[in-house]
């Protein structure tokens, strides 16, 4: 036994290694990403697990299916709207019996630090009749995960660890246990139900509602759903991390009340019942949407009061936090330290870095648009998406991964012109290819614009899957016509030489293709700073230098 001082998506990385893990699949996606840079850590120490970064979270789903399909333990890791993109493969995966271990990490993010939105990714556990594990802390973050695959394993299933923002980027002391080895090789003796066919199907989908009631068994026997014993008629019941914030401010209560904690899902029901018994006003604290107070008000009768997000007891948008726990167990805000003399800090809106390529990018687009009344200009998820804001406001939308491909083909298909799309190497490479195809084969009249700066920028300058050299050479496969796909050097000294290509192509009516490329400036460093460490000579950048 050993101390380690972890993130939470470090506990999750180190806690699939200790349980004999063979491969992992990422795509990054804050607050996912440092699990899969824990474990190419680890992998370039000690030789293994396998590690590797995925074009998106369905291929990075499909490649883990793959290492169960031959017996072995496999995780796959992601943010909460990255399951909306792995969800064809979830879902199924459910109904194929995998009999190597698979997890799923999915890193929630209440309160929109760095997303479109505050999903849940426990309703998709729900949607798929699997296992959910919610770890409250580091350590069970470690724990679960290793059980997770024990769990995987012995109801084939894939399980589910859920993490928050707050758990994922938080580190703490976590007690490791003593490794396990990796699975052999042993590939199913019969593959039928990894054969999806619709009587194939309807089987599976029986077996595994056949096996709710095993889930249920086990989420209520196990030690990470437990129930304390208060005083009075009032309880509590805490999911996750929302354990933390109602042990800090308990203490202040007059009397304790009772307190059910949920960690494991399916929802623990004959628990819940024993813990209703003793009370008539229950508040929930979840982090995310209230889906066991939606759950509870179907078990209980109407005499109960059940209270939480949707009665207003707890904001039903935004992260929890001790004080709004606080303030929801009745208890007066605690008073912080107050500095009369101290001038409010200056609005620092996000921005782009200084010298960044897409800021040299977006400054020729400008001018080209500008020689025109109106423009659409569609755009992505990246760095490039702070192109929305001053000095630039040069981008008009931000939906998902992809989307502006799609949505700048839909503006030409209504009759606009001219239409522009914008969309980074790397989300090009994760979901702007299909949108890109449905433009060639529609010869759309519209101009995507690849910002192709070398990275995924973004979540922390991870390698973009293909490199540069090789996004032209696929543009041109799809069956863009050569003499309208132009790749460009985003560089200060040809801004105005850029504009004019983007304004030829604006006015010509057809697709186009202009890939604007140079690389990052927190890459160069990065090379830089390893290139003097290393002592080795500078290699030439070239024309993305």
């Amino acid at each position: 036994m050993a101390d380690a001082v972890l993130l939470g998506d470090e506990a999750v990385a180190l806690g699939a290694i200790h349980a004999g893990l063979t491969a992992s699949y990422a795509y990054p996606g804050t607050p996912s990403t440092e699990i899969t840079e824990f474990l190419l850590g680890y992998a370039a120490r000690h030789g293994r697990p396998h590690a590797a970064w995925a074009s998106n979270e369905k291929t990075a789903f499909e490649e883990a299916l793959g290492v169960c399909f031959v017996g072995r333990r496999a995780l796959v890791s992601m943010k909460h709207v990255g399951l909306n993109v792995a969800a064809d493969p979830f879902m199924n995966a459910a109904l194929v019996a995998p009999h190597g271990g698979l997890v799923v990490a999915v890193a929630d993010d209440p309160g929109m630090h760095s997303s479109q939105n505050e999903q849940d990714s426990r309703y998709y556990a729900d949607f798929a009749r699997i296992v959910c594990f919610e770890p409250a802390d580091q350590q069970e973050a470690y724990d679960m995960t290793r059980e997770a695959y024990e769990v995987s394993e012995r109801f084939r299933i894939p399980v589910m660890v859920r993490l928050v923002t707050r758990l994922a980027h938080a580190r703490s002391i976590v007690r490791l246990g003593e490794p396990r080895p990796e699975n052999p090789l042993a590939k199913p003796p019969q593959t039928t139900s990894w054969i999806l066919l619709p009587v194939n199907a309807r089987r599976q989908w029986k077996a595994l509602l056949a096996r709710q009631g095993e889930l249920r068994d086990y989420a209520g026997g196990s030690p990470y759903n437990r129930l304390t014993e208060g005083s009075g008629r009032f309880g509590v019941i805490t999911t996750g991390i929302a354990r933390n914030y109602y042990l800090e401010n308990v203490d202040d209560l007059d009397s304790k009340p009772w307190h059910l904690h949920v960690g494991v899902y399916p929802a623990p029901t004959p628990l819940i019942r024993r813990f209703t018994e003793q009370v008539d006003r229950v508040l929930v604290l979840e982090d995310g949407y209230p889906f066991v107070e939606r759950q509870l008000r179907t078990l209980l009768p109407t005499r109960y009061t059940v209270m939480g997000r949707e009665t207003g007891e707890v904001s039903i948008d935004g992260e929890l936090t001790p004080d709004t726990v606080r303030q929801a167990l009745g208890l007066p805000v605690a008073a912080g330290v107050s500095i009369d003399a101290m001038m409010p800090p200056p609005a620092r809106p996000p921005q782009l870095c200084q010298g960044c390529p897409h800021g040299d990018s977006y400054r020729a687009l400008k001018e080209a648009v500008a020689s025109v009344d109106e423009a659409v200009v569609t755009s992505d998820i990246g760095c490039y998406t702070l192109g929305a804001l001053p000095p630039y406001s040069a981008i008009e939308s931000c939906v998902c991964m992809g989307a502006s491909v799609g949505m700048a083909k839909g503006a030409a298909d209504a009759g606009f012109h001219p239409a522009f799309a914008v969309i980074g190497d790397s989300t090009f490479l994760h979901s702007g290819v299909t949108g890109l195809m449905d433009a060639v084969a529609a010869n759309t009249d519209m101009t995507l614009v690849i910002l192709d700066n070398g990275t995924v920028g973004m979540t922390g300058a991870q390698p973009t899957v293909l490199p540069s050299s090789r996004i032209q050479t696929l543009v041109m496969g799809l069956g863009v016509d050569p003499d309208h796909c132009h790749v460009l050097s985003a560089h200060p000294r040809h801004a105005a030489e850029n504009a004019d290509v983007l304004k030829r192509e604006m006015a010509h009516h057809g697709l186009s293709v202009v890939v604007l490329v140079r690389e990052c400036l927190e890459v160069v460093r990065e090379h830089k700073a390893a290139t003097r460490a290393s002592g080795a000579q500078p290699v030439a950048q070239g024309a993305t230098s």
